[in-house]
């Protein structure tokens, strides 16, 4: 069972779509890069058996700013689950790298509390395909509502001017999920990521339009507090009756 502190304070971003090579372990290293840079320390939560956000970890260098990992994918008996998956008191953005081929009980589990869901999506036949499943599952199945505002999609390895990624945008356009991102196929993510740190890490020069991008990501994020109260906001509004006021006979409604 995936166990996350029930913190007020604590957004949990949960990177999802069951597709592998989608670029979920990209994003979500490059967000923890970016908010490790930023401060205070943030968390990956690695849950692909795979172990590659962990193994980005393991590579990042000692002058980084640190960066707490939790292998969820592995099971021990000499911990309870609860402390194996513990989240630092510090952490206030805890980054959830989930596995390919979810089930439907582990998609549940997975986006249980949290507050930003982004689901990746690379432009070709079969990725399209399913991330329609995956966001419909989100949907129909994890009980995602959309009136939240948690759930956003981020377009991933694109070229522009090709059929692909307009056939992509149209897809997304669709949806009537909030595109909050369109990232390019640069071999800025390939150099990061073998590097063990985040494109906000490497010369400014080199990564200006990439930024911008990731940026646009970051902002959505940390809009999460807005986004809850807004949704507070508009919950409690549906539930108070309207009030109609009569006039009484022989009086003016002026």
């Amino acid at each position: 069972m995936l166990i996350t502190p029930n913190r007020q304070d604590l957004n949990k971003v949960v990177v999802v779509n069951p597709k592998g090579g989608c670029g979920k372990t990209t994003l979500s290293t490059n967000l923890a890069a970016y908010f490790a840079k930023r401060g205070p320390i943030p968390t990956i939560m690695d849950c692909d058996p795979q172990g590659s956000s962990m193994t980005w970890i393991e590579r990042r260098p000692t002058t980084s700013a640190p960066i707490h990992g939790i292998a969820a994918y592995k099971r021990t008996m000499q911990a309870t689950r609860s402390w194996q998956l513990r989240v630092p008191q510090e952490t206030t953005n805890l980054v959830v790298d989930s596995p390919a081929s979810l089930s439907h009980d582990d998609l549940r589990e997975v986006t249980r509390d949290a507050s930003s869901i982004l689901v990746p999506v690379m432009p070709s036949s079969i990725d399209i395909h399913a991330a329609s499943r995956c966001i419909a599952d989100l949907l129909l199945v994890a009980k995602v509502d959309r009136r939240d505002r948690k759930l956003a999609v981020v377009a991933n390895r694109t070229r522009k001017n090709t059929k692909s990624f307009a056939k992509l945008m149209r897809f997304l356009d669709s949806l009537g999920i909030p595109i909050i991102a369109v990232l390019r196929d640069s071999q800025n993510f390939v150099h990061a990521a073998e590097e063990g740190i985040g494109i906000c890490e490497m010369q400014p020069y080199k990564v200006k339009k990439d930024m911008v991008e990731l940026e646009k990501i970051i902002d959505w994020i940390d809009s999460w507090e807005e986004r809850r109260f807004r949704t507070t906001e508009a919950s409690i509004i549906e539930q108070v009756p309207n009030v109609v006021t009569y006039a009484k006979p022989g009086l003016s409604r002026n």
